[in-house]
């Protein structure tokens, strides 16, 4: 952890999941500071991964949990045909445009988990072969698993920001205080 999240309000329990989601999210933005669009599709090692592939897909994965949540259809929908896209920025999207699509979907994130009458609540998971049959999962369970989704990729944005130009997650913690602060 490099940054440090502030303890909840007594009882506030949606205030803390929030926290820590967003606190996730602030690694993958810090790992796209001062990067180029080039720097952001590059792929310095052997994985598919690049900043802004990874950008995009927790842009991505977060609206589709919405989505399901709400039993809606996701806005964007993926399938073997297209699965490789939400790895990747194509020609016309930008670092820009997938930050500003992102902060949309944590907008609508935090409207989900605040508004719920309960975190208890359940909706049904889609059929799909990695999902059990009539499986359901509830609104906290879906908080939990945007805040290990967007961990584990912070992860790797990480490893890749550090073997594009050498800075680590406290040198762009710096970068982003100096930035602030001007």
């Amino acid at each position: 952890m490099v940054t440090h999240v502030g303890a909840e309000a007594p009882g506030d329990e949606r205030g803390a999941l929030l926290a820590f989601l967003e606190e996730q999210r602030g690694g993958i933005r810090r790992a796209l500071l001062g990067v180029t669009e080039e720097q952001a599709r590059t792929r310095p090692s052997a994985s598919e991964l690049s900043l802004g592939g990874l950008l995009k897909h927790v842009a991505e994965m977060e609206q589709t949990w919405q989505a399901r949540a709400r039993q809606e259809p996701p806005a964007v929908h993926r399938d073997e045909s297209n699965w490789s896209e939400c790895f990747r920025l194509t020609d016309d999207e930008t670092v820009a445009g997938q930050l500003a699509y992102w902060e949309q979907v944590a907008a609508g994130t935090e409207e989900l988990i605040r508004s719920a009458p309960s975190l208890d609540d359940t909706f049904p998971l889609p059929q799909a072969p990695w999902f059990p049959p009539e499986g359901r999962v509830s609104l906290r369970w879906v908080a939990l698993h945007l805040i290990r989704e967007t961990a584990r990729h912070a992860g790797h944005a990480d490893i890749i920001r550090e073997s594009l130009d050498g800075k680590t997650a406290f040198e762009l913690v710096a970068l982003e205080q100096q930035q602030s602060a001007s």
